[in-house]
C-alpha cells in the first residue's frame, strides 16, 4: 500500500484527494511539517497555491520520494519553480484533479 503525505490546504482539494486516496493519506498543515513527513512517504502530493511551499520543495524532492504538484495554470513562474526543484510531475490544477484517482493509485 503506498503511503501518501500531502499539503492540501484548500478543504474542498482536500476532501477530493482524500476520497481518491482512499484513507491511505496523510495531511500536513504547514510546508515545514511536509519535509518531515515526507520522508516516510512514497508519494507527496503538493499544493503550489500556497507561496510558502515553492520553499521547501527541494528538500521534499530529497527525501527521495515521488512528488507531485499542482497548481494555477497561469502561475507559470511558481510551475516553473517546482519543475526546477526536481518534483517529478507538475500539473496544472485541472489536470490533476482530472487524473486523481489514477495519479494516487
Amino acid at each position: 500500500m503506498t503511503s501518501i503525505v500531502a499539503f492540501v490546504p484548500d478543504l474542498m482539494d482536500r476532501s477530493k484527494v482524500a476520497a481518491a486516496a482512499e484513507g491511505r493519506v496523510h495531511f500536513v498543515a504547514s510546508p515545514v511539517e511536509l519535509v518531515v513527513a515526507a520522508a516516510d512517504a512514497d508519494l507527496v502530493v503538493v499544493d503550489l497555491g500556497r507561496p510558502a511551499v515553492v520553499d521547501v520543495l527541494a528538500a521534499v524532492v530529497a527525501t527521495g520520494s515521488r512528488v507531485v504538484a499542482f497548481g494555477s495554470h497561469v502561475d507559470r513562474d511558481t510551475l516553473a519553480a517546482a519543475r526546477e526543484a526536481g518534483c517529478h510531475e507538475v500539473l496544472a490544477r485541472s489536470a490533476f484533479f482530472s487524473d486523481l484517482t489514477t495519479m494516487l493509485a
